[in-house]
């Protein structure tokens, strides 16, 4: 469950030519813009958009309001994003979960691919295995041992059936021969409550969502499910080196526009994302998250969304994973 498109991050920036915010085009946007977000206030994805959303309404000089739209993986706000106007003034935060994963597991109203205009990669994080700071685990051998001797009994969080989360733990449990039970949230940050007391015992969130908890110690970070280590969590070793590296996995940030938008409007605004990545304010908020800012152009970021879709489609059949788990 290898990730590569985050080794290529760098080199995309050197195929892009960045522009200040004065270059842009005074037609667009005249109105608030709407960013929609498919998970609950408080998550990973509300975060990054809410950043997202204060820097474009500083440099583009209209309203950029985020509106949450929670459930069935993400894909709730992606589909009112589909159905509005093609003119950018409504957009989308999507993760792979809404856009690689869910529509191998759940019938949609519309096609993510044909429907949905890439804008850009906003960020790439590992996901983590985290456990409550209530469970006698301090490694991931330790957990794994305690899951084999109380097989069905731990349970383990999520942000929504066929989130990357959820794909992690099931390859988990493939890897490492035990059975857990998955429970599905509407978002992090309502898994996060029930984990913090108890009521699940481990979740493979994203960087970008747990490190609060990681921080203020109610979460016990046991191993990272990306290639290489987190530089926020240097002493945590990666879901690899614990022994199991099919359980790998990362979830990427991308905004997206409704299909048909104009070029022009498309090229706006990938032009002035890739300016806000580079602002030093927005890179040290990812990185605290854990996260590789994008740097792709609009093509690349295309092109890895549909060969994203492609491989999860894969991995879904392959794992014969199913959304009544």
């Amino acid at each position: 469950m290898r990730t590569r498109w985050p080794g290529v991050l760098a080199a995309g920036f050197a195929a892009v030519v960045l522009t200040g915010a004065g270059a842009a085009d005074p037609a667009y946007p005249v109105r608030p813009v709407k960013i929609m977000v498919g998970a609950s206030a408080g998550g990973g994805t509300d975060i990054i958009a809410r950043m997202l959303a204060e820097k474009f309404s500083d440099a583009l000089k209209q309203p950029f309001v985020v509106e949450n739209r929670p459930g069935a993986s993400n894909t709730i706000a992606a589909d009112l994003t589909t159905k509005a106007a093609p003119d950018g003034h409504t957009l989308l935060v999507a993760t792979n979960t809404g856009q690689a994963i869910a529509p191998h597991l759940i019938k949609l109203g519309y096609d993510p691919l044909k429907q949905l205009q890439p804008v850009g990669l906003i960020v790439v994080v590992p996901n983590v295995l985290v456990v409550s700071a209530l469970v006698p685990a301090n490694d991931v051998k330790e957990l794994v041992a305690l899951a084999k001797a109380k097989p069905g009994m731990l349970k383990y969080a999520s942000s929504g059936v066929g989130s990357t989360q959820h794909i992690a733990g099931e390859a988990f449990d493939q890897a490492a021969g035990i059975k857990t039970i998955h429970i599905p949230y509407k978002g992090s940050s309502q898994a996060h409550v029930d984990l913090m007391s108890g009521e699940v015992e481990m979740m493979f969130d994203t960087t970008s969502s747990a490190m609060p908890q990681i921080r203020a110690g109610k979460f016990r970070p046991l191993a990272v499910t990306s290639p290489q280590r987190s530089p926020e969590l240097p002493g945590v070793p990666t879901i690899a080196e614990a022994g199991y590296p099919a359980a790998e996995m990362t979830t990427w940030y991308g905004l997206f526009v409704t299909a048909g938008t104009p070029k022009a409007v498309v090229d706006q605004l990938h032009t002035e994302l890739q300016r806000i990545l580079r602002l030093p304010d927005v890179q040290a908020r990812l990185k605290g998250l854990g996260g590789e800012p994008g740097s792709l152009s609009v093509e690349q970021f295309t092109e890895m969304n549909r060969a994203e879709y492609e491989r999860f489609g894969k991995l879904i059949k392959s794992a014969n994973i199913r959304t009544d788990g």
